[in-house]
């Protein structure tokens, strides 16, 4: 396939414009067709044809995605699990973007290093891995030993990425534009793709991420069982970053272990909440990425937090809505829920009025989870009701919310740490946790 071999087409400026060129003319050319199409169909014809369309340009933007790597992969990551923005066939087929990303040859990764530290990989560590030990939108790892024994990971970013982050974004928006897929007002796609492509910039810089790694791993000293890679700076440039190797299990070793009981998988989840508690409300800047590859667990009750190239900081008045928002919810106070609401963007000021019967059919669904009651995460249905919930009542209301840039990445890390606690079998109750927090950053 296209995508296990990387080529001139999406390792370079000039071939990653002309394949993306290449799809949105082939995507805008469908998209015209379905448009005179419906002028002579019956609407249960042109619904039919819609999906199919739908289908037809979801799985056509995902190979190609898959293909190109870098910025416009990742933002592709993003948008899949953003289901209140794109229509549901475009999203089900970005899903697949989540999983394990093709390695580049060798021979570009040699270059890379070259480029960056001055020598080759073989001179520069008494060994260097040819086989990638992780691959992933915007670069891979490898596996390294340095001249003094110290066993590494060496993270190095794929060529043309951050030179064609701007490129790849423009043709994201247009492709996701076409014949009305986006369900946002402009203003707020502007800021939807601003906050990506802020965060994009970041996580491209390899001595930012040294910077977080440093900063979280001294907020997270107390807690030893939260073990973060340490920086080897004379290895790292903003290119390549070179990490302490910290091994542990991923999640499919957790959950055939029997090492693993559910005492400890109980124990991890606590503490992953904690972490990521701590993380929003205290330090005010959160680990973002809750990708399943950026976590390994030890039998020791230990978790591995590794990339922190994606770090979202919450300003203070976020940070007050998220608290405000939360004790609204406890409260059953829906008028206060609504105007934190409107105050982040989420509640349209000028949309139809909308009853405290609604807010409250939704809190019933997302409060169990944080609730002062033991929550059985392995058999959780919270997400398929989610679903339900969302089809049956998305027409009636979609002139009274969208998306919100300032809680774009937040959400993205609540919904990812929920599959971690699902897939953990996690049983527990996290209210009395969230609480305690949440007043003693009220307090900070």
């Amino acid at each position: 396939m296209a995508r296990d071999k990387p080529s001139f087409r999406t390792t370079t400026q000039t071939g990653r414009l002309l394949r993306l060129t290449g799809m949105t003319t082939s995507i805008a050319s469908r998209v015209a067709t379905h448009s005179v199409k419906k002028l002579f169909q019956s609407e249960e014809a042109q619904s039919r044809d819609r999906e199919k369309l739908m289908r037809h340009i979801g799985r056509e933007v995902a190979t190609t995605l898959g293909e190109m790597k870098g910025a416009v992969m990742k933002v592709g990551q993003i948008a899949s699990q953003m289901q209140d923005l794109l229509p549901d066939e475009i999203a089900e087929a970005l899903s697949v973007l989540q999983k394990a990303s093709a390695p580049m040859p060798f021979s570009v990764i040699r270059r890379q290093v070259r480029r960056e530290l001055g020598e080759e990989p073989e001179t520069l560590f008494a060994r260097f891995d040819e086989k990638p030990f992780a691959a992933a939108s915007i670069g891979q790892v490898h596996r390294a030993t340095t001249h003094d024994g110290q066993d590494v990971v060496v993270k190095v970013q794929y060529p043309a990425v951050k030179e064609s982050i701007d490129s790849d974004m423009r043709h994201l928006r247009r492709i996701l534009r076409l014949g009305g897929l986006l369900k946002v007002e402009e203003a707020t796609l502007d800021a939807i793709f601003s906050e990506i492509r802020n965060q994009l910039e970041e996580e491209l810089d390899y001595r930012q991420e040294a910077d977080n790694l440093r900063r979280f791993r001294a907020f997270h000293a107390e807690q030893s069982w939260l073990v973060i890679p340490d920086v080897v700076d004379a290895l790292s440039s903003d290119k390549v970053l070179t990490l302490t190797y910290e091994p542990g299990d991923d999640m499919d070793a957790v959950r055939n272990s029997p090492v693993y009981d559910q005492a400890l998988r109980n124990q991890l989840g606590e503490r992953i909440f904690d972490a990521i508690a701590r993380q929003i409300f205290l330090l005010r800047e959160v680990h973002c990425d809750p990708h399943p590859g950026n976590f390994a667990y030890r039998p020791d009750g230990s978790i591995v937090i590794y990339d922190f190239g994606a770090i979202k900081r919450i300003p203070e008045e976020d940070l007050d809505a998220l608290r405000r928002l939360t004790r609204a919810g406890y409260a059953e106070d829906y008028a206060a829920l609504e105007g934190v609401l409107e105050d982040l963007g989420i509640r349209k000021p000028r949309g139809p009025e909308v009853s405290a019967e609604f807010y409250a059919g939704w809190a019933q669904l997302l409060l169990p989870p944080f609730g002062d009651q033991p929550f059985d995460f392995a058999g959780s249905r919270l997400h398929l009701k989610l679903a339900k919930k969302t089809r049956e009542t998305s027409w009636k209301y979609l002139e009274s919310f969208q998306p919100s840039a300032r809680t774009l990445l937040v959400d993205r890390v609540l919904g990812g740490h929920y599959w971690t606690l699902v897939n953990l079998g996690v049983v527990a109750s996290f209210r009395p946790k969230l609480e305690a927090i949440m007043s003693e950053s009220g307090n900070s």
